[in-house]
C-alpha cells in the first residue's frame, strides 16, 4: 500500500467566489424582503382606510346620510376625528407614520361643500394614502363605493 502526502485544501480564488456568491444571494434576498414589508405595510393601510370608511357609513346611516365636511384634505387619524367615527383609542395611524418628517404618511379625508369645519353636511367623500410599494400611487375608498389604485384622489378618480 502506498501512502501519499497529499492535502487538500481550498485555494483562495475558490474561497472569493464562495463569498461573492453567498453575497450575491443574500443581496437578492434582503431586496425581496424589503419588497415584502413594504407592501404588507399597503395592505395595512387599506384594511385601515375600510376601517375608516365602514365607520364613515355608519356615521351617515345615523345622521341622514351626511359625512364630516372638510373641503381640504384632513389627517383621519386624529383624536378629533376618530371621536366623531366612535373609534376611540382604536384609531389607526399609517405604519409608516412619522410627524417629524416633511411629508408624514397620512390617511386623509377630503369631502363635497365648502365648510371646514367637520360638520356634518357633506354628500360625498374620499378617503386616501399613499402606497408604498410600487408607483407610489394612491389607494382611494369613494364615498360611491368604488376603491382602487389612482395619481388623483379628489374629486373621485374611480
Amino acid at each position: 500500500m502506498l501512502k501519499t502526502d497529499i492535502k487538500t485544501a481550498f485555494t483562495l480564488i475558490e474561497l472569493l467566489v464562495v463569498v461573492a456568491i453567498i453575497g450575491l444571494l443574500a443581496t437578492l434576498v434582503l431586496a425581496n424582503f424589503n419588497a415584502a414589508r413594504e407592501r404588507a405595510r399597503d395592505v395595512q393601510r387599506k384594511s385601515d382606510l375600510k376601517q375608516f370608511q365602514t365607520s364613515l357609513e355608519l356615521l351617515a346611516n345615523n345622521n341622514n346620510g351626511l359625512f364630516p365636511a372638510y373641503k381640504t384634505a384632513v389627517d383621519i387619524s386624529t383624536e378629533d376625528f376618530c371621536n366623531k367615527l366612535d373609534l376611540g383609542s382604536n384609531c389607526p395611524r399609517d405604519p409608516q407614520y412619522d410627524a417629524t418628517a416633511s411629508d408624514p404618511l397620512l390617511y386623509r379625508y377630503q369631502s363635497s361643500g365648502d365648510l371646514n369645519t367637520g360638520t356634518l353636511t357633506a354628500l360625498e367623500y374620499v378617503l386616501y394614502v399613499k402606497l408604498e410599494a410600487g408607483k407610489k400611487t394612491y389607494w382611494v375608498f369613494c364615498s360611491n363605493g368604488r376603491a382602487g389604485e389612482s395619481n388623483t384622489v379628489y374629486p373621485c378618480p374611480l
